[in-house]
């Protein structure tokens, strides 16, 4: 068996069901499903058994720990030679898996990581926030690039692949959330594995549903990026300052709006043209003026989300408070 596909699950049956079914339509046909049930109060397990005559699939349940060590737990149970993983909330294309067969067999790759797109079936808020999170405007764009195959991309979990004796190596994640999947990514090739971006193999990724949900994910991403630089501190690299400094900016200018107006208009400005270059790639990228719309929003919401996180658990690694 080649190919062993970890979904990790947490009250999500009906993603499950959505992801599953994609994968019975597979044309790369030599893998096997490992459910993992990560201390869920819904299960999927009726969700899982509905497709046993459709796909070798497993059901596993374990107390809650967090997606890296439910990871884990599947990649000790795994029987393929490559460990996929996905979460959930994916969609992919029938040629997903002879996408990255290929591209890992001809880039003789130890790991690999695969872009996100979003599908026509998602909602205007999930466009948007899809568009958030690969504009180039938002610090996005740099996950994904072509010039990362073959190279040392550091892929995401969300759609993401090891060879068994990268598992073996390095025993899989050390954190379970807060970064752990880029954590993990640099370990990997830190030890000396390949690593590479396979743009074909790609996923629709659905993300979170509300601009509430998508503020609490990301506030949470800035956070990790700052766990990681406890482990790793040269990865933290300058771009990762831009959304802090949009955040002091943004809040600067709004303040110095009321107290100090000329101030504060010709910092407004600046504010302005930003947002006008967000909205003319999300209308270039989405073809849609509400989506571009609520795409400024998003955009804005993801900026400050990530630099508020990164500024907290930035004062907390400078006092020296414990991560959680």
């Amino acid at each position: 068996m080649y190919f062993s596909v970890i979904i990790p699950v947490y009250n999500r049956p009906q993603e499950l069901d959505e992801l599953v079914v994609c994968l019975t339509k597979q044309t790369f046909t030599d893998f096997e499903v490992l459910v993992i049930e990560d201390g869920s109060t819904i299960s999927s397990e009726e969700i899982a058994n509905q497709f046993k005559n459709s796909v070798p699939i497993s059901y596993y349940v374990k107390e809650n720990g967090g997606q890296g060590f439910a990871r884990n737990y599947a990649f000790q149970r795994a029987k393929g030679e490559f460990f996929i993983i996905l979460d959930s909330d994916a969609l992919i294309e029938p040629n997903y898996l002879q996408e990255v067969y290929d591209g890992v067999t001809s880039n003789k790759l130890d790991l690999f990581g695969g872009p996100d797109r979003d599908h026509p079936s998602f909602s205007a808020i999930q466009k948007a926030i899809s568009f958030a999170m690969t504009s180039l405007f938002t610090t996005g764009g740099i996950r994904g690039k072509e010039s990362n195959v073959g190279g040392q991309f550091h892929p995401r979990s969300f759609n993401m692949g090891i060879s068994r004796k990268v598992w073996e190596a390095t025993k899989g994640f050390l954190l379970t959330r807060m970064g752990e999947d880029i954590e993990f990514s640099i370990r990997c090739i830190k030890q000396g594995f390949k690593s590479g971006l396979l743009p074909k193999a790609f996923i629709y990724h659905k993300r979170r549903t509300s601009f509430k949900q998508f503020y609490k994910q990301i506030h949470f991403f800035g956070r990790a990026r700052i766990n990681i630089s406890r482990f790793f501190p040269a990865e933290l690299k300058w771009v990762h300052f831009f959304p802090a400094c949009y955040f002091i900016y943004f809040w600067n200018t709004m303040v110095l709006n009321i107290l100090i107006p000329s101030i504060g208009n010709l910092l407004f400005i600046g504010l302005i043209l930003y947002w006008l270059a967000i909205f003319l790639d999300a209308i270039r990228q989405t073809k849609s003026l509400k989506v571009s719309l609520l795409g400024l929003i998003a955009a804005n919401i993801q900026l400050l989300a990530y630099g508020q996180g990164f500024i907290e658990e930035g004062i907390k690694k400078l006092t020296n408070t414990s991560q959680e």
